[in-house]
């Protein structure tokens, strides 16, 4: 497969999408706290997202049972929705995917709840800052491997490690498309970044070792050696002017969530 590049207007209803996407993580993340459950916050972002008019991209998508992506503590990516209550001092990552009038958009925040232990707040602060450093290197005429490196620079700078079974993908009209986009890489290589290119950039980061594990249920991956994981993403094009983050809207300033001290 080869990559698509979006024409202007197709940028456009990409941001549409992305904006409503925004929205409904705002409203997950005002649900996060100690004693909701993972369903609930499904639910929220799934009425939320019919609400908006438009739909989810997640669920049924190769089977997967629901709307969010919801994985605690040392569950990477694809924590299936239950009734599990969220705890004080748990590190929650929801990814939430949807489509608007045939474009998706693909996004994932991560939250502590209550009072997080000082190895799951630099955890955070470290995959924001990675996804950010990422993002910023994503210019016109620079190669995908120097938005790998940048990922990978800045968690390996922190003394912690990405996951290298999960990467980032192209996004389009479809939920995944090409490039792959890894969370590591060498600079200079890789396709060229060119204007119309769009990608989401979702580092997976773990305080201890890569290597993961999935459960009988088949979509559940966790660390194997049962260290803390965070994922954060964004959904970007690749502009004349620089990186457009098309999941974030235009009023909202650039940068971390979470302030970095590390």
């Amino acid at each position: 497969m080869s990559i698509i590049y979006k024409r202007p207007n197709e940028l456009e209803l990409m941001a549409a999408a992305g904006e409503i996407l925004y929205k409904v993580h705002d409203l997950v993340q005002s649900a996060v706290a100690e004693g909701i459950t993972t369903k609930q916050l499904n639910d929220i972002a799934e009425n939320a997202i019919l609400e908006f008019g438009a739909r989810p991209a997640f669920l049924g998508y190769n089977g997967f049972p629901a709307t969010i992506n919801s994985s605690i503590n040392d569950v990477i990516v694809h924590g299936i929705p239950s009734g599990q209550k969220l705890r004080n001092g748990d590190i929650i990552s929801v990814d939430i995917g949807l489509h608007y009038k045939g474009w998706v958009a693909d996004s994932a925040r991560s939250y502590g709840v209550g009072n997080i232990s000082p190895i799951a707040k630099k955890l955070l602060e470290v995959t924001d800052a990675a996804l950010w450093a990422g993002i910023k290197a994503a210019q016109t005429g620079r190669r995908l491997g120097d938005v790998s490196w940048a990922v990978q620079k800045t968690v390996e700078q922190a003394g912690f490690s990405v996951v290298r079974e999960f990467v980032g993908h192209g996004v389009g009209r479809k939920m995944h498309e090409e490039p792959q986009v890894p969370n590591w890489g060498q600079p200079g290589k890789g396709p060229v970044l060119k204007p119309g290119m769009t990608f989401a950039l979702e580092p997976m980061v773990t305080v201890g070792r890569t290597e993961v594990v999935v459960l009988e249920d088949k979509w559940t991956a966790k660390t194997k050696d049962g260290s803390l994981s965070a994922q954060i993403e964004h959904t970007i094009a690749i502009t004349e002017k620089g990186p457009r983050v098309l999941t974030l809207p235009k009023h909202v300033p650039w940068g971390p969530v979470h302030k970095s001290n590390f």
